[in-house]
């Protein structure tokens, strides 16, 4: 199953009926506001009544969906048997993560949000009613750790957009909670920038070092082979809602989202594809593709003259796992 990058049917509706009566201006003021702190490393204290949870949900959802799902299909892709149960929703702001693993797994029926930001979590709920499986989440909010260190354990975890809030220290106590928590895998989610890569790959090492396996993006559990000033990333393209673009003060109907994950198991996957960390360059003579595989990085040529291997590598996208004889 692939989960496509638009919001589903339910949440579009449920964030229509929110937008009746709703100043469109004073939401891309506010939606500007917040990304403006957030740019200057601020959090989401920032978003402190309804209106601007709301403001924040409309221009940030679309986004955050997105790259949950890339993160989840690629780790489906690798796992597909895995059935959970219960799931985990850490830093959860409005919701989106859960709603994204909901359209995933229909063997979930357990659902436990938490995050610091009562305004987020009171939307989360109303959009969540609107839903015909997240009637009943568990939506607790607090101090983050404190939070985390009282909840249940579940069999999937997702951290996404939040361990960034966090210095040093507290990002690695985090990871430590995180893992703890995490009866099956763990899957964190963060900005596809330098500095979100760089929190991603402390994390999984960290946990390698407490015996988790990579299961994606990474096709094995050493060092990450790249250095500066590369890093892992990926980019997904998703569609903008009318009220979206209006709030971004955006022309364009899509934009592209660019983030970097790391999903970890407690048991190792049974099959360990490369991954493709770029979008490759289709040549007259062969096409050139950066992989990461289990024995490093490399630049793999196909040429034209391999007609079936060049078909199949001419279908090819960034962040494709492939097998790692090409």
């Amino acid at each position: 199953m692939t989960i496509p990058p638009d919001l589903p049917i339910e949440l579009k509706a449920a964030l229509d009926a929110r937008l009746v009566g709703l100043s469109r201006r004073d939401a891309a003021g506010r939606a500007a506001r917040i990304s403006e702190s957030y740019r200057g490393g601020g959090n989401s204290g920032t978003v402190r009544s309804h209106a601007d949870a709301l403001a924040y949900a409309l221009a940030r959802m679309p986004a955050t969906y997105a790259a949950v799902t890339a993160s989840l299909n690629a780790f489906v892709e690798i796992k597909p048997d895995f059935t959970p149960r219960s799931l985990l929703d850490f830093g959860a702001g409005p919701g989106t993560a859960t709603w994204a693993a909901t359209e995933m797994w229909p063997s979930l029926d357990r659902f436990a949000s938490l995050d610091a930001n009562a305004a987020l979590r009171d939307l989360a709920l109303e959009l969540a009613r609107d839903s015909s499986r997240l009637r009943a989440m568990d939506y607790r909010h607090g101090d983050a750790h404190a939070a985390l260190a009282d909840a249940e354990t579940a069999d999937f975890v997702i951290a996404s957009y939040v361990i960034g809030e966090m210095d040093e220290s507290g990002q690695r106590e985090l990871a430590k909670l995180l893992w703890q928590k995490a009866r099956d895998a763990l899957l964190v989610v963060e900005p596809g920038t330098p500095q979100g890569y760089a929190r991603i790959i402390a994390l999984r090492e960290q946990l390698i070092a407490s015996g988790a396996h990579v299961a994606a993006p990474c096709p094995h559990d050493g060092r990450c082979p790249l250095r500066q000033p590369d890093w892992c990333h990926f980019a997904r393209r998703l569609p903008r809602l009318q009220a979206h673009k209006q709030i971004k003060g955006a022309e364009l109907p899509f934009e592209d989202e660019k983030f970097s994950y790391v999903v970890l198991t407690r048991v190792p996957v049974a099959r360990r594809p490369a991954r493709l960390l770029a979008q490759p360059v289709v040549g007259k003579v062969e096409i050139s593709a950066k992989l990461c595989g289990s024995d490093g990085l490399n630049l793999v040529r196909v040429p034209r003259r391999t007609k079936a291997a060049y078909a199949r590598a001419r279908r090819w996208r960034w962040g494709d796992a492939v097998p790692s004889e090409v």
